[in-house]
């Protein structure tokens, strides 16, 4: 049992179709050494069965909630954040296996930066443990994401320090500060929610903390596939919503240009494969909804606290790190006094 605490923490896991590995999850909770003091599962409609499956009596404190239709990652997770009652938010996917010191971890990562509001964790492939699932969510200064490290040597694992944001499948976040914000960005349905998410807290000043020994396996895309029409359309669509929303003004007029190059890049290299169709309806929807995308940047930008400098510099500025999905985990200095900034 963790010697420090946080307060409570409220595990949120949003399942659809989870087949056997929203069980899996439950089981490895269920083995936590620092035991969450509340689990909320918000079904999104399953057909699979695998809602009616789960058994929760060994978990105190969970509870399952029904919708009548699939919401979304993003709205679902926000409905659960309001009805949880813990002091902070950890996100888990259903096809994730939290290992048995999680929680504990994570605690502990809380108490060794007591002024950070959200930390990511560890992923490591389900399938292969040696290979990274993520290191926290990065962000290249053209507007374009990737999860650190994905698909790469175990070795390559970075130690603590800072990330761009935690990545949805796995992350803690204080709950008042989700709220504060919004929380997720319900339009995006799913993909990139955690991103702008990330984005939205760096330009009011909070910044991210990975964790490595905080570590889940996880199944990658198990559930909705990793190029699957779905997520190739929506992952394009609501990047590009998040790179109007969010990059300072100075900055997007710089970079758009390259943006627009790096967008190119991007569905060449998928040119030829089954989802450059699905990638090529994406960038239409974005475009389609450039005018709610103002919309947002007005409030969003409103609310910045941070200076541009600030910002660009938690990005990567190495397109070979893009390129390559490599981790982006820079070291907490000690002028960055990160403990002490709001």
């Amino acid at each position: 049992m963790s010697s420090v605490s946080c307060g409570k923490i409220s595990v949120i896991i949003v399942n659809y179709n989870g087949g056997q590995f929203i069980g899996a999850a439950i089981d490895h909770l269920c083995l936590q050494s620092r035991p969450p003091d509340e689990v909320i599962i918000v079904d999104n409609a399953s057909t699979d069965g695998s809602a009616d499956a789960l058994d929760l009596s060994r978990l105190p404190g969970a509870r399952l909630v029904r919708m009548d239709e699939n919401c979304g990652f993003a709205r679902a997770n926000n409905l659960a954040a309001n009805m949880a009652s813990g002091d902070w938010l950890a996100l888990l996917n259903p096809d994730t296996e939290p290992q048995r010191d999680w929680l504990e971890q994570l605690e502990k990562g809380v108490a060794r930066h007591p002024n950070v509001r959200m930390f990511a964790s560890a992923q490591i492939d389900a399938n292969d443990t040696d290979i990274i699932d993520g290191a926290g969510d990065c962000y290249f200064i053209l507007g374009v994401p990737w999860r650190g490290g994905f698909g790469r040597s175990l070795a390559e694992l970075p130690a603590e320090g800072e990330c761009f944001s935690p990545c949805g499948a796995s992350s803690l976040i204080d709950r008042a500060t989700f709220l504060e914000v919004g929380g997720f960005e319900e339009s995006f349905f799913c993909y990139c929610e955690d991103v702008d998410l990330g984005f939205r807290l760096r330009l009011q000043g909070q910044r991210c903390v990975f964790l490595p020994e905080a570590i889940v396996h996880h199944h990658a895309s198990a559930i909705t596939g990793r190029h699957s029409a779905f997520t190739i359309r929506l992952g394009t669509r609501n990047r590009l919503s998040t790179y109007l929303a969010n990059m300072p003004a100075a900055a997007l007029i710089a970079t758009l240009p390259g943006h627009i190059l790096a967008t190119l890049y991007l569905y060449v290299r998928a040119f030829g494969k089954p989802y450059a169709k699905a990638m090529r309806h994406g960038v239409l929807e974005g475009l389609k909804n450039f005018p709610a995308a103002m919309r947002r940047r007005k409030v969003i930008q409103k609310a910045r606290t941070a200076s541009t400098l600030e910002i660009i510099s938690a990005m990567s500025w190495n397109p070979l790190q893009l390129h390559g999905r490599k981790v982006h985990v820079w070291p907490i200095k000690r002028s960055d006094k990160i403990a002490g900034k709001p």
